[in-house]
C-alpha cells in the first residue's frame, strides 16, 4: 500500500511537460497546413495593422467607433499570436512538447484575450446603441475619457480572474497521460487530464464563462434589440439602411465569436467530442480573426475610403 502511494505521488509530480497532438493524426498534410496557417497568420497581422494605421492617420476616423475598432484589431493580433506561432513551430518540427509553465501561460493569455474580446464587443455594442438611440447626447456620453475608461475595463477587468482560474487548474494533480488532443493548451482538454474530482473546477469554469460570455452577450442582445427598434422607427429607407450598415459588421462578428465560444465553454463536459472541440477552436482562434478585418473593411465605407486614400498616397 505504501509503495503504491509513493508510485502515485511520483506520477503526479513527474509530469513537467505536456504533448500537444495538434494535427499529428494527418501527417501527410503537415506541410500544407503549415503553409496555410502561416499565410493566415501573416494576413491577420497585415490586415489588422492596416486598420490600426488608417484609423490613426485619417482625421475622418477619429471617432469613438473607430477608436474601439483599432483596439479590437490590436486585441486580435495579440489573440492569434498566443496560439498560431506555437502551432506553426509544432507543425515545422513535428513535435508538440510544451512545458508545464508554457502551457499554463498560453492558457492564461488565451482566456485573458478571449475575455477582453467579449467585453470589448459589448463596449462596441453600447457605442452603437448610444449613437443610434441617443444621437444628440452621443458626443457628451461617449467623450474621449469615457472611451478610454471603457477600453481599460475591457482589457484589464478579467486579468485577476483568469490568473486565479489558471493557477487553480494547474495546481491540480496531473497523472497518467500528458497528451493534450488539441493544437494549444485550451481549458477543456487540459482539465480532462487532471486527476481526482474536478467538479469544483468545472463549476468555476461555468461561472467565469457565464460572467464573461453570457452576460456580455445578453447585454449586446438588449442593445441590439433597442437599436433595431429605433432603426425601424426611422421614416426613410435610406436612413434605416445607413443606420443598420454601421451595426451589421459588428453584429456578424458577435454572432460568429459568441456562437463558437459558447459551444466550447458552456457545453456540458461529457458531451464534448475532442475532434469537434478542436475544430470549433480552430474556427474561433484562427478563421474568425481572419474574417474580422474583411468584415469590417468590406462592409464599411469610411474604412474603404481611408484605405483608398492611403494607397493613393503610397503609389503616387
Amino acid at each position: 500500500m505504501e509503495n503504491t502511494l509513493k508510485t502515485e505521488n511520483f506520477n503526479v509530480t513527474t509530469i513537467v511537460e505536456f504533448v500537444l497532438l495538434g494535427f499529428s493524426d494527418i501527417p501527410n498534410l503537415q506541410w500544407i497546413l503549415f503553409g496555410i496557417f502561416l499565410v493566415i497568420y501573416l494576413t491577420i497581422l497585415m490586415c489588422n495593422s492596416i486598420i490600426i494605421l488608417i484609423i490613426r492617420i485619417d482625421p475622418a476616423l477619429q471617432t469613438p467607433m473607430y477608436f474601439f475598432l483599432s483596439n479590437f484589431s490590436f486585441l486580435e493580433i495579440c489573440y492569434v499570436t498566443v496560439t498560431i506561432p506555437r502551432m506553426l513551430m509544432d507543425l515545422l518540427t513535428q513535435k508538440g512538447n510544451i512545458s508545464f509553465f508554457a502551457c499554463a501561460a498560453q492558457m492564461c493569455f488565451v482566456l485573458m484575450f478571449g475575455g477582453s474580446e467579449c467585453l470589448l464587443l459589448t463596449v462596441m455594442a453600447y457605442d452603437r446603441y448610444v449613437a443610434i438611440c441617443n444621437p444628440l447626447h452621443y458626443p457628451l456620453v461617449m467623450n474621449h475619457k469615457v472611451c478610454v475608461q471603457l477600453v481599460t475595463v475591457a482589457w484589464i477587468s478579467g486579468v485577476p480572474v483568469v490568473i486565479g482560474q489558471t493557477c487553480q487548474i494547474f495546481s491540480l494533480p496531473f497523472c497518467g497521460s500528458n497528451t493534450i488532443n488539441h493544437f494549444f493548451c485550451d481549458l477543456p482538454p487540459v482539465l480532462k487530464l487532471a486527476c481526482g474530482d474536478t467538479f469544483l473546477n468545472e463549476i468555476a469554469v461555468y461561472v467565469v464563462a457565464v460572467v464573461f460570455v453570457m452576460i456580455p452577450f445578453l447585454l449586446i442582445v438588449v442593445s441590439y434589440g433597442k437599436i433595431i427598434s429605433n432603426i425601424l422607427k426611422l421614416s426613410t429607407a435610406k436612413g434605416r439602411a445607413k443606420a443598420f450598415s454601421t451595426c451589421s459588421s459588428h453584429l456578424i462578428v458577435v454572432v460568429l465569436f459568441y456562437g463558437t465560444a459558447t459551444i466550447t465553454y458552456l457545453q456540458p463536459k461529457p458531451n464534448q467530442s475532442e475532434g469537434v472541440g478542436k475544430l470549433i477552436s480552430l474556427f474561433y482562434t484562427i478563421l474568425i480573426p481572419t474574417l474580422n478585418p474583411l468584415i469590417y473593411t468590406l462592409r464599411n465605407k469610411d474604412i474603404m475610403v481611408a484605405l483608398r486614400k492611403l494607397l493613393t498616397k503610397l503609389l503616387l
